[in-house]
């Protein structure tokens, strides 16, 4: 191949990684710390400034060198950038205060050398070729499709198959490739080809090796991070799914949060299924799941005679697919989601409300915490307007509503959204040892709420007594005066970051 169809492909190659190094680690700054929103925000900027360092720095390599140290700083990005994923997750599982320190020293860092890249493959073509003006439109279109290439590829193959660890890796191992195959096209202009092709064949075997052990390191490192030995583990497009086992404890983290520990999960299904169930009666034949792609709230619904139907609307296929399959897991749900009675649909709850016709008896959202905007809109005004269309009448509606201890501000705020939506409301709460006090908030058309004084179901928490200490709230954890959630201002997603903050210090 001639040496500047090589130059041009190599800006292709440079292009897709750079941005995925971004990408992903901004990906797993989500997954690890929450709040995707500020996480990228901030990410993405450090990066586009430290790349305007790097461009910048280029003016002070001579000419005669830029193919060179453009060919080192290839090295150089495939072993920083290959390595930042794996390095993270390994840090983060040892000692979580020092990673963010780490995780914007790594931005600049690849950053800057990542910026170095299209100014010096520019200068060395432009020596090559007269036409300055194809020059440019040749670097500039072949760097934008390699960036459209990443960004389509990423979400949709890389991090739901790789991981976020092997995919860095497997970038890395192209970047290390340009520079080896850069340097063997100019063979002729580089005086010190033998050591060039030393250093990145060194590069190369690391990074290979790296791959091959990445998997290992990562469950290593989450074996620190989270306690417990993980059993289970996998990357979708949507999320991060690991569960831990300890004797008879499994427990599910998305994004490095507990959701569940089957030690004490039936006071949080129990609670946040059975009393509007009870209140519905034998009307509760057709059932809405938002979210629960555990299948831990289908169980308990399931355990009504009367219940003709379930549909249950989880965004991840792979979460409903792995409580669907795993003989563990199914049988913690009860094999609910195998249930005839059980539709699974994996779609966007508010993009499925919006198409969907049927009216619903009980509506159950179990949905994670406002912890970002993207989950804010799925509690905000508009979407409670919308799950109400769905609600026959003498219905009701249940909403998961994070701690009003820990969170009071946000749980408040979720009752006056159900109530500015046009919604009458019962707030409740109970203790759940590995959450502590938890709360949840049943809404209806019309404001009637008769606390069950007993249950037609099985139970292992729920009584006559619980149910009625459940809808008592205590000083500590009174009504406060805060505003609703509209989509304009998502103040719940504030209201949670600046509660959970507080909890922190």
């Amino acid at each position: 191949m001639k040496p500047d169809r090589t130059l041009i492909i190599s800006v292709f190659i440079v292009a897709s990684c750079g941005l995925a190094y971004e990408l992903i680690i901004a990906a797993l700054a989500s997954y690890l710390l929450g709040d995707s929103i500020l996480q990228f925000s901030s990410i993405i900027g450090l990066y586009l400034f430290a790349m305007g360092i790097g461009a910048h720095l280029t003016k002070y390599i001579r000419d005669e060198d830029a193919l060179s140290r453009f060919i080192e700083i290839e090295l150089l990005v495939g072993i920083i950038g290959g390595v930042s994923a794996l390095v993270l997750f390994v840090v983060f599982g040892l000692a979580a205060a020092p990673f963010r320190t780490l995780l914007y020293a790594l931005v600049l860092v690849v950053g800057i050398v990542v910026g170095m890249e299209i100014p010096l493959v520019m200068r060395v073509l432009n020596r090559r070729q007269a036409d300055f003006k194809d020059l440019v439109a040749k670097v500039l279109t072949f760097d934008y499709l390699g960036a459209l290439a990443v960004s389509l590829l990423f979400p949709l193959v890389l991090a739901p198959r790789l991981g976020m660890a092997r995919s860095a890796l497997l970038f890395g191992l192209l970047n290390a490739a340009v520079a080896v195959l850069t340097a063997r096209a100019f063979k002729a202009e580089l005086p010190r080809y033998r050591a060039i092709q030393l250093r990145g064949g060194i590069v190369l075997a690391c990074l290979l090796a790296a791959f091959a052990a990445a998997n290992r390191i990562t469950f290593l490192a989450e074996q620190s991070y989270f306690g417990d030995p993980v059993v289970y583990e996998s990357h979708s497009p949507y999320q991060r799914l690991v569960i831990t086992k300890w004797h008879d404890d499994l427990r599910l983290y998305i994004n490095g949060n507990l959701q569940f520990s089957s030690r004490d999960e039936a006071r949080y299904h129990e609670a946040l299924v059975l009393p509007a169930m009870q209140m519905v009666g034998g009307q509760a034949q057709n059932v809405l799941i938002l979210g629960g792609g555990d299948g831990l709230a289908a169980r308990e619904v399931l355990k009504y005679p009367q219940v003709k139907g379930i549909t249950l609307v989880d965004l991840d296929p792979q979460m409903t697919s792995t409580f669907r399959t795993s003989a563990e897991l199914s049988r913690l749900n009860a094999g609910s989601l195998a249930s005839p009675k059980v539709r699974v649909v994996n779609d966007d709850a508010a993009k499925w409300l919006e198409q969907a016709k049927e009216k619903f008896n009980v509506i159950i959202i179990d949905l994670p915490d406002p912890s970002n905007f993207s989950l804010g809109k799925l509690y905000s005004v508009p979407m409670y307007r919308l799950v109400a269309r769905h609600l026959a009448p003498g219905g009701k509606i249940v909403v998961q509503s994070t701690s009003p201890y820990f969170a009071p501000n946000a749980y408040w705020s979720v009752v006056a959204t159900l109530e500015a939506a046009g919604l009458a409301t019962a707030p409740y709460h109970v203790y759940v040892p590995s959450f502590g006090e938890w709360g949840f908030v049943l809404a209806a058309l019309e404001p009637d709420f008769p606390v069950p004084t007993q249950f037609s179901v099985p139970t292992r928490f729920l009584n006559a007594d619980t149910a009625a200490e459940m809808f008592r709230f205590p000083p500590d954890m009174a009504r406060r005066d805060v505003q609703p959630n509209y989509l304009n201002t998502q103040i719940l997603v504030h209201y949670f970051e600046q509660d959970w903050r507080n909890v922190m210090r």
